[in-house]
């Protein structure tokens, strides 16, 4: 055997020059070349039957071609309609014919009765060939024995403008040339066959020299070793490696490949869909053949990175080769990794998300609402009444309201929302409120002082299936505003220290809102408090108006809207509806001080011209006031609109600063609005302002409000016009409270953006029974007999009681009248809540209270009259001025006087 394996080596390292002819590389040689000589024979013949083939191909493409162009050339149609087809397209066809190098061109009609024919003796006989499928349209192809011998045609349709076929088209050659064709063609295919035997023979002769030259250095057990040291490799790497023939069955797994899938040891040979180590997603990774670049695929507990590439990429038919990489801690960490980075996603979202409005109990629910299900199962928000209040919170985890529930389910036995809570000092609510440190509670059916709070329902969250709490108090500035309770159930992992930090920071970020939330609301709060202290808190009993109204803070900040009703003198009402631009406690301030101005320049009982020209210097005085040296000014925009009415003519005098006009709803429902001029806004100076007298019939209502009522950014005013045209129509009888309400909820959104102000007054008229009058002449003598008719009236009104006391005034006034006014004088009572005394005359002149001496023989008069009147004053009219004084009708003041 020794001697065998030696000579064996001996023939292998014996130079080339040396061996025999008939050795076996020699023998090698001539079995390729003859493979080649066959391999170049099979060529030849398979290209000169592809040869015909393709030249076949091409006379029908070319048959079908020339009869489509003929078929739709523009003059076919037109020589078919002509008496003789023929004479005309014959002469074509011969044409088309030689110049497209096909042996005949045919025209014919439907029957297949032909109009042209390479062979004129042909020309209306029937054509050879099927002719149906082209007249259903088609272009059909066929192999004839027609009059030219062998022959490949082509027919096409003729279609007139409808699509209706008119005729057949027929071009085609005849076989015997096309396989002249052939013959030209073979002696260049055999030329080429002949130059591939050569070059195939010579590379067959370079191939065999090169093995020789390769092998020549190499004996047989160095070619033995180097396997082995290949087989050493594959098997100690730690790398499987599994190779797959193109039939799916394993042909090589390497040692670390039989322990990552847990291969039995036959496993080679075998369809890899047989192996039970193999995952399905891995065994149709291997069927599919297509390229992996790691692919985690499992196996068992192992994560598997995988690879996979084709043995031969060019042919895609040796198989496949895989390697497998045990990336089991890998995944680990980029499981973490991907931890993390979903709890900064959520930190993310949170800061996005939480905060979004300034009110307290919203930004607590989007804390609950952020939290679930990509941390907590369940979250719950409590927070100290007095925060929701906008104060400070207490100590102790008393007095606490869940503010924010939020779960993945509904029917959790967690208390509901708005539920008032008082945690018992050993809860870890209780602690965490106490400590401002998060506590966390990993297994809830252990934890005996959470248990205490309520045992009934806590035993039934347990049963319920949440396991696991994270308390974690709500903590700003120092201060402890509340907790937030974050809970799990069964199907999720209890908290953990980890967790708990995470916890302890999506809180954080909420606290900070719900803590500039609370401060808002005490804001706010104050704001609201301060305006509504300047608004009217009642408004007065009069009866020449019927009065409702409405105001609605904004929610986003207090404004300067206001609205007032002040009675004056006469019976006569005013009505006053102003807005300051602007929000917060100074523009709350500056509506305070317009009110109080209205107030005083009412009491004065200026026109509504002339008192809205008082206001304007006054806003202009308040702007230089507030602009200091070193700030720039702040302009103070604000409107009002100013109206008194009077049931004695049932007028109504108005006049408007900027502000919007009002509307009109008439006794018969219709609704208008007066053309009232517009005069400028506050503050501007220099500008007059315009009164509008508007007759109101009695029941009639006038509506007045502020802009927050009219403009929205989401629609048109004139739009917000209409609407509220819409709410007031058609309800005449509807009471001024109704029409408030149906107003209201017409135009405004749940949320104002701004404060509305909305005063509604139904008109009335005083009963013309009701009001006396006198014309006085200029003599002291006409005195005595006003007296006899103010007696005579004030009995027929049944207050005879105050006979004394009106005729000491009247006489007081119309006796001052005559001696020192101008004529017309005019007398009036008007019997209402009060008695008025009025005197007209013509002069300006207006009287003074005075204390008169002792030795004075005068001035003692207007004295009487303030002692013995609830109140007497003087207004100007275009015409002069009213002298008035208001007596109580009760009996008891009369009594009092007289003592």
């Amino acid at each position: 055997m020794a001697n065998r394996f030696a000579a064996f080596r001996h023939l292998w390292l014996k130079p080339l020059a040396d061996r025999s002819p008939r050795s076996v590389a020699g023998q090698v040689f001539l079995l390729q070349v003859v493979v080649v000589v066959l391999l170049v024979t099979c060529s030849v013949f398979a290209l000169a039957l592809q040869s015909k083939r393709d030249t076949t191909s091409e006379a029908v493409r070319r048959s079908t071609a020339v009869a489509e162009t003929f078929a739709h050339s523009p003059g076919v149609l037109a020589a078919l309609k002509t008496p003789d087809p023929s004479k005309v397209l014959q002469p074509l066809t011969e044409a088309g014919r030689r110049a497209a190098g096909v042996d005949f061109i045919v025209v014919m009609d439907t029957k297949g009765i032909r109009y042209t024919h390479p062979m004129p003796s042909r020309i209306g006989q029937r054509f050879v060939g099927r002719i149906e499928p082209s007249l259903a349209g088609k272009v059909y192809t066929e192999s004839v024995h027609g009059p030219l011998g062998h022959e490949v045609q082509a027919t096409v349709p003729v279609e007139d403008d409808q699509g209706k076929v008119t005729a057949l088209v027929s071009a085609g050659m005849k076989v015997k040339n096309v396989s002249s064709q052939v013959n030209r063609q073979l002696p260049i295919i055999l030329a080429a066959g002949g130059g591939a035997l050569v070059v195939a023979t010579g590379g067959t002769a370079l191939v065999g020299r090169r093995l020789r030259r390769q092998t020549h250095s190499l004996a047989p057990d160095e070619l033995s070793r180097m396997y082995e040291h290949h087989d050493t490799v594959l098997h100690s790497v730690r790398e499987g490696v599994l190779i797959v023939g193109e039939d799916g069955r394993l042909l090589l797994a390497n040692d670390e490949a039989r322990r990552l899938l847990e291969l039995p040891p036959d496993a080679e040979g075998h369809s890899v869909s047989e192996l039970s180590g193999l995952a399905p997603e891995t065994v149709a990774l291997l069927a599919s053949g297509r390229e992996a670049t790691d692919e985690v695929h499992l196996a068992g507990e192992r994560a598997l990175a995988i690879n996979q590439r084709r043995l031969d990429p060019d042919e895609g038919r040796m198989g496949t080769v895989m390697t497998l990489r045990d990336s089991t801690e890998l995944q680990a960490v980029s499981g973490r990794a991907e931890l993390a980075r979903e709890r900064l996603k959520l930190l993310y979202d949170a800061g996005l998300r939480i905060g979004s409005t300034l009110d307290v109990e919203r930004t607590a629910e989007e804390l609950a609402q952020v939290a679930v299900p990509r941390f907590a199962d369940f979250v719950t928000v409590d927070l100290a009444g007095a925060v929701l209040r906008g104060e400070e919170p207490a100590p102790t985890a008393t007095g606490m309201r869940r503010v924010g529930v939020s779960g993945i389910r509904d029917d959790a036995p967690l208390y509901p929302k708005d539920w008032l809570i008082d945690f018992l000092p050993s809860t870890p609510q209780a602690r965490g409120y106490g400590t401002g440190r998060s506590e966390l509670v990993p297994d809830l059916s252990k934890a005996a002082h959470w248990q205490a709070q309520d045992p009934p329902r806590t035993l039934a969250i347990i049963e319920y299936g949440i396991h696991s709490l994270i308390a974690a108090p709500v903590l700003a500035r120092g201060q402890v505003l509340g907790m937030a309770n974050f809970w799990r159930d069964q199907h999720h992992a209890p908290f953990d220290e980890e967790e708990l930090s995470l916890a302890e920071e999506l809180v954080a970020r909420a606290a900070v809102s719900i803590d500039n939330a609370r401060r808002y609301t005490r804001e706010h709060a104050l704001a609201v408090t301060l305006q509504r202290s300047l608004l009217p808190r009642a408004l007065p009993e009069h009866t020449a108006l019927d009065v409702a109204y409405r105001y609605l803070p904004a929610h986003s900040g207090v404004s300067g809207d206001w609205f007032d009703v002040i009675p004056l003198p006469g019976s006569r009402v005013a009505l006053a509806v102003g807005d300051v631009v602007g929000h917060g406690l100074h523009a709350a301030a500056t509506m305070g001080r317009l009110r109080t101005a209205v107030h005083n320049f009412a009491t004065l009982d200026l026109p509504p011209d002339e008192l809205l020209v008082h206001l304007d210097d006054l806003v202009a005085r308040i702007d230089q006031d507030e602009t200091t040296a070193d700030s720039s000014p702040e302009i103070i925009g604000a409107t009002c609109l100013y109206a008194v009415y009077d049931p004695t003519t049932q007028t109504c005098t108005v006049a408007r600063a900027g502000h919007p006009a009002p509307a009109l709803v008439h006794p018969d429902g219709t609704t208008t609005y007066p053309d009232i001029p517009t005069g400028p806004p506050l503050g501007l100076g220099g500008l007059p302002f315009q009164t509008t007298t508007l007759h109101l019939t009695p029941g009639t209502q006038l509506v007045l409000y502020t802009d927050g009522l009219i403009e929205d950014r989401n629609r048109d005013l004139d739009d917000s016009m209409e609407l509220l045209r819409q709410a007031l129509h058609g309800h005449p009888h509807r009471t001024p409270e109704d029409t408030c309400q149906a107003v209201l909820d017409q135009l405004l959104p749940t949320r104002p953006k701004d404060d509305v102000a909305l005063l509604i007054a139904r008109t009335h008229a005083l009963p013309p029974d009701h009001i006396a009058e006198w014309d006085l002449p200029a003599d002291p003598a006409a005195v005595s007999r006003m007296r006899s008719d103010i007696t005579r009236r004030l009995h027929a009104w049944d207050l005879s009681h105050l006979d004394f006391s009106t005729e000491l005034v009247l006489t007081e006034l119309a006796t001052n009248a005559i001696r020192h006014g101008t004529p017309p004088i005019h007398v009036r009572l008007i019997l209402d809540r009060t008695l008025t005394c009025e005197v007209t005359d013509s002069s300006s002149t207006s009287p003074h209270l005075r204390y008169a001496a002792t030795t004075d023989e005068g001035g003692r008069g207007l004295f009487l009259v303030s002692q013995m009147t609830e109140r007497w004053g003087t207004r100007y009219t275009p015409q002069g001025k009213v002298i008035w004084a208001e007596l109580s009708l009760a009996e008891e003041d009369e009594e009092a006087d007289r003592d």
